[in-house]
């Protein structure tokens, strides 16, 4: 993948502010349109870009039991230290069908932010993809829910 504004050069933008990141998402994932349900992982360095590989967990439809969720913190930690010293993760939810967050999308998020903060790993806020929007799930959101 290149960049418009980079021609023959990765597609590696400098992601500061939330708004950076879901352009980042939306130029990953668009045109929108799901035929299952994932998680997807973009690490980005410690100079706010993100490394040309994206980790995608597949069949993520219901939440995992307890353990398998138990394990991602360690996950996390595992490709922070070794793959982006010094940077962070962002997650990404996707299915396909419309409308907002449902309670599997927000336990995801759950989940997700749980394992990083248990493991010291810093992330910026999740976001979720479906068939027609691509949408940030703040912590309130997640809260409230």
């Amino acid at each position: 993948m290149t960049c418009d504004h980079e021609p023959d050069s990765p597609f590696r933008p400098l992601i500061r502010t939330q708004a950076d990141l879901e352009a980042t998402w939306r130029r990953l994932m668009e045109p929108l349109g799901f035929s299952r349900h994932s998680v997807w992982i973009l690490m980005i360095d410690a100079d706010d870009r993100p490394v040309p590989q994206i980790i995608e967990i597949d069949d993520a439809h219901h939440l995992p039991p307890d353990l398998e969720a138990e394990g991602f913190g360690p996950f996390a930690r595992h490709l922070l230290d070794d793959v982006v010293p010094g940077g962070r993760l962002a997650m990404l939810r996707t299915r396909p069908g419309s409308g907002g967050p449902d309670a599997d999308d927000l336990g995801w998020s759950r989940i997700l932010l749980a394992g990083c903060r248990s493991a010291g790993v810093p992330t910026d806020v999740v976001h979720l993809a479906t068939d027609v929007d691509l949408l940030p799930l703040p912590l309130d959101v997640l809260g409230a829910a």
